[in-house]
């Protein structure tokens, strides 16, 4: 499989900025030096996998989301982790109606 680095930095940049934050921000809470982010988003640097899952973590998104442009949530422990990207992308009407939703189904007997 092959990675673009290119659709990668694209993806990054994205994400960042549908959270609002500037590259500075993300720098510092990943702990990456000034311009390393900026480098990334360009494809003039490529990530290492801890960057990258520094990244994820600052950019609350998961590997497959960045790299592949899609979720894998054929594995449990993801289910929980894209359900909350997803919620953390409505608005708070939305999420509460989610989490009561979610209240709903775990009351339930299946």
């Amino acid at each position: 499989m092959y990675v673009d680095y290119k659709e990668l930095g694209k993806r990054i940049a994205k994400r960042r900025r549908d959270l609002g934050l500037k590259q500075s921000e993300v720098n510092e809470a990943a702990g990456l030096s000034d311009k390393y982010l900026s480098n990334i988003e360009r494809a003039v640097s490529v990530p290492s996998i801890d960057v990258l899952m520094k990244l994820c973590a600052v950019l609350r998104t998961t590997p497959d989301k960045l790299l592949l442009g899609t979720e894998n949530i054929s594995e449990v422990g993801n289910v929980g982790r894209v359900a909350a990207l997803k919620v953390d992308n409505m608005s708070r009407g939305q999420q509460m109606l989610a989490l009561s939703l979610l209240d709903w189904i775990k009351e339930q007997k299946l």
